[in-house]
């Protein structure tokens, strides 16, 4: 059940008003066995998966505190390890074989891993981390024991952020399920902008995106100079606009009904290092490698060659989080050396800017450094959208092919992307709107902002978003990019 779909419209309708229908000490019933239909949308039969995760998480998470020394670590160990067995089963089975069996064949060695017709069960990796999160904290001391197993199943399947995230905290997400939340009128109104802005990113910019951007990647033998270049640009929009889009939804949806989720992504694009892209992207993840891998390890607070293999390994991490393939592996795996370089230059590029006067915070060094930051994160993004290592190699090899002729260059690869007029403008427009928000919002509430507005400019912006919606809209149910993580 997409939530760019009438299906969704009519499921949500029905939540929100049983959810104010019903009595406080009901509607975590209500919630829980939405949430299960939800899920069961996707596949009924890996329901059981979800609720076995559920039941052996929050057992371990019971008996902790109980607990000291080896035994405790023992029931650490359950808790944490049998979901990632799950987790490593379903999504890395067959590429761990693959690779294993180059490896035999390599020493000639006479064994084989036959692959398997697996199913991703889908949203596996954003529900089971938020499971581990909470094993984690309550050994640590840091998060509460809940006792309630309805409300402890309600925060694993939660449908709004089930299949996508955000990844959400014990400790902000299951204290909401025991307040009572009384219909406001200003939270709905403010969740269902917060909604129809999800939308506008999805339907209006991701998807009229992707049109072009599978086209080139489809097929890219057939394609060298500026077109991949572009196509590559369009997909860094893509990803964004798909991703922050289905977040924006699920925080919407969530706060119509008076639960807050934490914020996933803050403007990223404007981020003038590529340290600071990754406070602004993904957040809820990026925490959680945080808190959970890189801090534990040491952080920054250790010598040099250790520093490196902690940043190196915790985005080896995140990239393999995000899909048994080697390319994902190199995209974090670039990210963790543009992190290493970036401290190691640090010096070195302060006296640069020292020496040529670089220092003060003009906007022409800011538009620099986002610039240049965005440019990296492009390159980092071919080799998590080709489909093999391959691929990204043939991209990079020609998508400056033909650049000695500039006006020829640009000029063809705006051909071969065979734009109509219509399609032209509403890119334009829409990623201008896309970025003008986004800049606003990095200082002020731009939704607090819109609604404080005059009367007139508010509902001119409310139209305006919605005729975009209605008339350059995409309405094919494309998939939302990150379900299949």
């Amino acid at each position: 059940m997409l939530f760019n779909s009438w299906q969704f419209l009519v499921f949500y309708i029905v939540v929100f008003v049983l959810y104010y229908a019903l009595p406080h000490r009901y509607r975590w019933v209500m919630l829980l066995l939405a949430s299960y239909y939800f899920y069961a949308c996707w596949n009924s039969e890996l329901l059981i998966l979800i609720m076995a995760i559920t039941v052996v998480t929050y057992f371990c998470g019971r008996v902790l505190p109980k607990l000291e020394g080896g035994l405790k670590k023992l029931f650490l160990c359950l808790g944490t390890g049998i979901p990632l067995l799950a987790l490593l089963f379903f999504k890395y089975f067959n590429f761990l074989g693959e690779n294993l069996n180059n490896v035999f064949r390599f020493f000639a060695l006479p064994v084989n891993i036959s692959s398997m017709q697996i199913i991703l069960p889908v949203g596996i990796s954003f529900y089971t981390f938020q499971a581990l999160s909470y094993v984690i904290d309550v050994y640590r001391g840091s998060s509460k024991v809940e006792k309630h197993i309805g409300f402890y199943a309600l925060y694993i399947s939660f449908f709004p952020q089930l299949v996508a995230g955000p990844i959400e905290r014990s400790s902000n997400l299951l204290p909401q399920f025991y307040k009572e939340h009384k219909f406001n009128y200003d939270d709905v109104v403010l969740g269902l902008k917060t909604m129809t802005w999800g939308f506008f990113k999805k339907i209006v910019v991701a998807d009229t995106l992707a049109i072009y951007v599978d086209k080139i990647y489809g097929s890219l033998p057939q394609y060298t100079g500026f077109v991949l270049l572009l196509a590559s640009s369009f997909f860094a929009i893509q990803i964004y606009c798909d991703f922050s889009g289905y977040s924006d939804i699920a925080i919407g949806v969530a706060q119509t009904l008076g639960f807050r989720l934490m914020k996933n992504f803050n403007s990223p694009y404007f981020s003038k290092s590529i340290r600071e892209f990754w406070k602004r992207w993904h957040i809820s993840l990026s925490t959680f490698f945080m808190d959970y891998i890189y801090i534990p390890l040491g952080g920054s607070k250790v010598k040099l060659p250790r520093y490196v293999f902690n940043i190196m390994l915790t985005f080896i991490v995140s990239g393999l989080w995000h899909g048994a393939n080697w390319t994902f592996v190199l995209w974090g795996g670039l990210h963790g050396i543009y992190i290493v370089a970036g401290r190691l230059t640090a010096n070195l590029r302060k006296k640069m800017s020292q020496s040529l006067n670089l220092n003060k915070n003009t906007a022409l060094t800011a538009i620099w450094k986002v610039c240049f930051t965005f440019m990296l994160v492009s390159v980092a993004w071919i080799f998590f959208r080709a489909d093999t290592v391959n691929d990204a190699v043939y991209i990079f090899k020609n998508m400056f092919a033909g650049v000695s002729q500039p006006l020829a260059y640009i000029t063809a690869g705006i051909e071969q992307l065979e734009f109509t007029a219509v399609k032209a403008c509403s890119i334009i427009l829409s990623t201008t709107l896309l970025f003008a928000f986004d800049f606003v919002d990095m200082k002020h509430d731009i939704m607090t902002k819109i609604s404080n507005s005059n009367t007139i400019i508010r509902w001119v912006i409310y139209y305006a978003v919605l005729l975009m919606i209605l008339v350059v809209g995409q309405f094919g149910l494309s998939q939302f990019i990150y379900f299949q993580f």
